[in-house]
Formats: structure tokens, sequence, C-alpha cells
């Protein structure tokens, strides 16, 4: 069972974020531009929140306000769920449903070194899944 640091290894740790003070369209423009479902929103080095495509359809969409107008951390979820380098792909997939979040950055200490989404998850556990598999077929046919 692959831990998180060798999941970003494999996935690469590239990191995409916004300012707390960019404008939401930026946002939705980065996200939509990089085909990804939030960005972490970064101060400085500090991880402050997460802007979703959920949080812009219910804080901005719902309420009648305009993108352009309407800074990203008046909308940004401030309390991140985050995961650690040593913990496990089945570790963060209870984290996510029990929690219902589909992103998590990663950090060590206070330092953001990636992010995984639910995909990443998925993918992995496919992996492993197709890998026990094979290993049990070789085992069976000997």
């Amino acid at each position: 069972m692959k831990t998180v640091r060798q999941m970003l290894d494999a996935k690469g740790a590239e990191v995409i974020s916004v300012s707390p003070d960019s404008n939401v369209l930026d946002a939705l423009r980065l996200m939509a531009q990089r085909e990804i479902g939030a960005v972490l929103v970064v101060e400085g080095t500090q991880l402050v929140g997460i802007m979703s495509e959920r949080d812009y359809a219910r804080k901005v969409i719902l309420k009648g306000k305009s993108s352009q107008d309407t800074k990203v951390r008046e909308i940004m979820t401030e309390r991140v769920m985050y995961a650690r380098p040593e913990q496990t792909a089945p570790e963060l997939m209870a984290l996510m449903t029990s929690k219902r979040v589909r992103h998590l950055p990663v950090l060590e200490g206070d330092r953001l070194v990636g992010v995984l989404s639910i995909g990443d998850l998925v993918k992995e556990t496919i992996s492993e899944q197709e890998f026990i598999i094979r290993q049990l077929e070789n085992y069976i046919h000997g």
C-alpha cells in the first residue's frame, strides 16, 4: 500500500494556487485552464484555504454575486482538511468519504508539498488491485 509521499513522487508535487486577494473569475479561469475542480489558496507560503467549484456555485452563483468583483477570500473554505506524507490511500479515501471532500492538500509540518484528489486515489486503488490480481493469477497458473 503506497504512502501519500510515494503517490506524490509518481504524480508530481505541483501545486496550483491563487492568492486570497485574487478575484474569483481569475481563479475560475486558472481552474478551467488546468482542468481542475479546486485551487489552493496560499498567502505567502501559508495555506489559508481552498476554493472549489462547489464554493463558487453556492457562494457566488446562488447569491447573485459577480465573479469579477468577488475576492477568493470571500468564498474560500478556510478550514481545510489535509493529508500527511506518511498516510496511505485507504486512510485518505476514508477521510475524503466521511468529510465529503474531493481534494486534500498535503502538508509536511506546515509546508505545503502537494495535493491529491479523489481521482488520484481511485487510480491508485485500481492500480493496486490490478497488481494483486496479476499476482494471484501468476500464483494460480504456476
